[in-house]
């Protein structure tokens, strides 16, 4: 299908441009560096930062979370590294709070969705749900919380209580959703194509975005406040006016269905990734694919550090003996 993988991967230790020859557009990455990070037993599904920047956590098949102390300047691979046990599978996803620097939400396959306090690593809430949890994100006052699972229900819950307030099943497939930064709007991304609007807190639809020819997988929000970017099985990812609701741009450098997006601190850029055998990195205003990061897997969640240019990857990666190796890497280190 797509011709990078025909590919062999490079070793992490050799980070390349998209740009050779051309080394003013990828002056901001060309001399740094990945770190790799091994704790979990299996295949890391999500990671995601802290608000502070300071905090990572990582979500596995085997079922737990970990927490990494990771120093954005730090000359040194050592971090003090913490596990959060107790549920029963696959951690799919995972998302912090964004106003309190120690709170971490977990979405299981094992229905429930928990808040854990990462100051003692126990669970504070916990709550079970209808389905298998693949989806969650963090209303940006920290007030709610988004879950979607294998059934296409969307559960709205209140963190206060820690009790679900809202559901809704849906007819098609819906993948990742995402608020506005003011918490008045609320995105779907559908099997269809299309980007569901809706407005919040009623979940009444305001508008269906027909946005690709193929199904809607991922969405990001610019932390501008800007745009919106969302990545589709069609391999492209689009670019979308928040307040027009109009596509401005595609980014075309993958060839397989794009998996995770995510916009950097300051919406400047935007990396993709999918099954290729690297994350693009492209600037937000022109489009301009600007760096790739090797990797040796498909991958399965990219994100940004919130404060510096520091990128967390995760993915499908195996050993030589085709063991899944439980690691993923951050990219944006000036040492190796």
């Amino acid at each position: 299908m797509g011709s990078s993988l025909e590919q062999s991967p490079l070793p992490p230790s050799s980070p390349v441009s998209a740009s050779v020859g051309d080394s003013k557009r990828s002056a901001p990455f060309e001399n740094l560096h990945i770190r790799e990070f091994v704790g979990h037993k299996k295949k890391v599904h999500s990671v995601a930062w802290n608000c502070t920047g300071r905090k990572l956590a990582s979500g596995s098949v085997d079922q737990t979370a970990r927490i990494w102390h990771i120093e954005p300047h730090s000359h040194h691979n050592k971090v003090k590294e913490m596990e959060l046990k107790g549920h029963a599978d696959s951690v799919d996803q995972l998302c912090w709070d964004p106003k309190h620097a120690d709170i971490l939400a977990t979405a299981s396959g094992d229905k429930t969705v928990r808040l854990w306090d990462v100051r003692t690593g126990k669970c504070s809430q916990q709550v079970e749900l209808s389905g298998e949890n693949i989806n969650i994100t963090f209303k940006p006052d920290g007030t709610h919380i988004a879950v979607g699972n294998r059934d296409d229900e969307l559960t709205i819950i209140d963190v206060r209580k820690f009790k679900a307030i809202n559901k809704r099943k849906f007819p098609y497939e819906v993948n990742e959703m995402a608020w506005n930064i003011t918490g008045e709007l609320f995105f779907l991304t559908t099997g269809n194509g299309t980007v569901d609007v809706l407005s919040y807190p009623s979940l009444v639809t305001l508008q269906n975005i027909s946005a690709h020819t193929a199904g809607c997988y991922c969405i990001a929000i610019d932390p501008t406040g800007r745009y919106f970017a969302v990545g589709s099985a069609d391999a492209l990812v689009s670019l979308w006016d928040l307040s027009e609701m109009l596509c401005v741009r595609t980014f075309t450098k993958l060839e397989w269905p794009v998996r995770t997006i995510s916009f950097n601190h300051d919406g400047t850029y935007i990396a993709s990734a999918s099954e290729d055998l690297f994350i693009d990195i492209a600037e937000v205003e022109n489009g301009r694919s600007v760096y790739q990061i090797p990797c040796k897997a498909a991958m399965n969640s990219v994100e940004w550090n919130p404060k510096y240019n520091l990128l967390a990857f995760a993915g499908d990666d195996k050993n030589k003996y085709s063991v899944d190796e439980g690691v993923f890497r951050v990219f944006g280190f000036e040492t190796p």
